[in-house]
Order: C-alpha cells, then structure tokens, then sequence
C-alpha cells in the first residue's frame, strides 16, 4: 500500500491571515504560486508511480478535504496526474480543517486574549496542564478531536483497502495529515506533539505492507516564492479576489 498525504499548496490564509476572517476558513482559495506548487506535486506523484513496479499497481483512490484550498489543490493534482493513473475521486467533510471555535479567523494570541479574555485564559490554562494535544479552544475541536475523527476515515480507507495494494491520495490540511501519519503508523501522542506540520503542497509518503510494516518519508517539499517572484504569484487562484483591509469594508 502506498498513501500519498499532500497537504494543500499556498493560500491566501498563508500569506495574510485577514484572508481567514474575510472569506471565512472553509472559503480561503490557494494563491497563484499554490496553484502552481499542487501541479508540481502531482507531477512528483506521478514521476514516482512511473518507477514503481507495476505489478499489482492500483489507480490512485484520491481523497480531499471539502474546504476551497484543498478542493483547488485536488483539481491541480488532477491536471498533472496521468489519466491512467486515477482511479475515485471523492470527498469527506472528515479530513476539513481543525475547527478553533471562538478563535477562528483569529491566529493571534494577543487578540485571541484581548477579545475572549476569559475563554483564553481556561484554554491557556489547560494548554499547560493537559498539554496542546488535549486542549480544546472554546466550542473548537482539539488535536485529539481531530486526531479522533481522522480515525474514523482511516477505517472507510482500509475497509476499502483492495489486499493491501491500494494507490491512495490524501489531500487535506496540516493538523489532519500529522492526525492521519500518527493513527496509520500508531505514533504516540508524543510523536505529535513533537512533529510540526508538513509544508504547503509537501508530500509525505507511508508505503509498505501488512506482513512487513509500514514507514513514512517526506517524499517532496515543495518550493517556497523566492526574491523576485511576488507579483501575481501571491493574488487568488481561480477567481478575482483580493484581501480588503478592515479600513475598507466598514
């Protein structure tokens, strides 16, 4: 079995985090150059089944998250993916961003605690009793949520696993996909605490099989925009939209 966990290419999120309050998390497109990042993926994923052996060989079941970013990175992939290659395609609301509840579209800590400063000071307090993996934002999810719900879609991919010899395709977010490495390989908590989140548009790879075990590697790290290739690298991907500042929209 091979599995493919691609994280989603460059968003508008990542490069300003007004994109998450604006658009709204689930509605956050990839920039121009993330566009660009998921083709060179699927270009990586299909250079790597190309020197696979065939024997056996199954299409790629590929997997996605329904927010915009990964929907988009999904139809990147797809343009540099062989036909021959692809097999499903399908959607699961299982692999969607952690949910951070009050904090969402608030990635900063100061205006986190300047806005819920009750709610902060709970969600603070359990960071450092129970540890982050534990620590539920309020009315959020925790790592261990997702963690929990990551489970429940690994067991829709091995109940359909074909002997173990499935190509598969997962393409979601940081915090699913580490979700996803940790349950798949049995990782401690530990282990998750300790790893950091794949890059836009990497690629870890977990192949092997069930009599021999299963391993990961980090398969391709995309490339970030260098010196020189700002321009329309950083405006949306597929559609005329653009970050307004709170000055304009009030």
């Amino acid at each position: 079995m091979r599995i493919f966990l691609v994280r989603h290419g460059e968003s508008l999120g990542n490069i300003d985090e007004k994109a998450y309050g604006q658009f709204g998390d689930h509605n956050v497109p990839l920039t121009q150059w993330g566009h660009r990042q998921a083709v060179e993926t699927g270009r990586i994923i299909a250079s790597y089944l190309e020197g696979a052996p065939t024997a056996g060989l199954q299409k790629l079941r590929i997997w996605y998250s329904p927010f915009l970013r990964t929907r988009q990175s999904k139809d990147a992939l797809l343009e540099a993916l062989p036909a021959k290659f692809v097999g499903d395609v399908r959607e699961d609301y299982l692999l969607r961003e952690q949910d951070f509840g009050l904090f969402t579209e608030i990635y900063d800590h100061a205006e986190r605690k300047h806005k819920f400063p009750d709610e902060f000071e709970k969600w603070a307090r359990l960071r450092s009793s129970s540890g982050k993996f534990y620590a539920r934002p309020p009315d959020g999810e925790s790592r261990a949520d997702v963690a929990q719900r990551v489970r429940l879609f690994l067991q829709t991919v091995m109940h359909d696993s074909k002997n173990g010899a499935d190509n598969i395709v997962v393409v979601g977010h940081g915090v699913t996909n580490r979700a996803f490495e940790m349950n798949f390989l049995q990782h401690p908590v530990d282990w998750f605490e300790r790893s950091d989140n794949p890059g836009n548009a990497d690629v870890t790879l977990i192949e092997g099989t069930r009599s021999r075990g299963y391993s990961s590697i980090l398969l391709h790290h995309a490339a970030d925009r260098q010196e020189g290739q700002e321009g329309d690298m950083r405006e949306a991907f597929g559609a005329d939209l653009t970050i307004t500042s709170k000055a304009e929209t009030q």
